[in-house]
């Protein structure tokens, strides 16, 4: 067998693989698709491969990652384009910055007038099109720079409204102000941001704890495998 038609792990890098990882916590999209970049040219012996990812996470979420290699990087506009399922937790009756962990929180709000009837008609709400403005601590860019970078300096980007889909939000489980919902939504939703739409309909305030997308598309994330199980299995 020649030495250029070896496939590592039963893969065919160069001509191209769709690859279904669930990312770690606290990696960003970026650290998953450059260990995999690292991974594959070390196992084809190359300097050069195509390597890219299909809808970012934010480092402090996990779940589903869609990974494209070789010529499947053409494929990636499709599933970004794909609904989005995802299982949040958030944090009742108070806020901040980020709407998530990455900022501590800078507000407090009350919470005794919440209970699982006002929740229900409050998630009502949110069925359907609806415009959303990104977070501050966002990817979005403004005047060529990141939000992010912008807010991390202590200035508030503007930001306009996105148009967006959100086709389901179930209640999971509701306890001592945690609140975890299922989401599934279109390209473009940012959870962070309707945690904080929905702790200010409430009344409130809210940000999350917690997030992982289950599935893109037809693809879940009961079929992904994490980054430890990929190298070894080039190995």
């Amino acid at each position: 067998m020649e030495v250029e038609n070896i496939k590592p792990g039963g893969y065919d890098f160069k001509e191209g693989e769709v690859l279904l990882f669930d990312k770690p916590y606290e990696w960003t999209s970026f650290d998953l698709v450059n260990k995999v970049r690292k991974l594959v040219r070390t196992a084809l012996g190359v300097k050069k491969i195509k390597v890219g990812h299909a809808g970012t996470l934010d480092p402090l979420a996990t779940g589903l990652l869609i990974v494209c290699t070789g010529k499947a990087t053409k494929t990636i506009d499709s599933y970004q384009a794909k609904e989005k399922e995802y299982v949040a937790t958030l944090k009742l009756g108070a806020t901040t910055p980020s709407f998530d962990l990455e900022t501590e929180i800078d507000a407090q709000y009350p919470t005794e007038h919440i209970n699982r009837a006002l929740i229900d008609n409050t998630l009502e709400k949110f069925i359907g099109e609806l415009e959303q403005i990104p977070p501050a601590f966002s990817a979005v860019k403004v005047k060529g720079k990141r939000a992010y970078e912008l807010a991390r300096q202590g200035k508030v980007p503007d930001l306009k409204p996105k148009k967006l889909i959100i086709s389901r939000i179930e209640v999971l489980e509701f306890y001592e102000n945690q609140l975890v919902l299922r989401i599934v939504c279109s390209k473009g939703t940012y959870i962070r941001g309707l945690a904080r739409d929905i702790g200010q309909a409430l009344n409130s305030g809210a940000h999350l704890t917690a997030l992982k997308r289950t599935r893109i598309g037809l693809f879940i994330n009961e079929n992904s495998m994490n980054i430890e199980s990929f190298e070894k299995k080039l190995k």
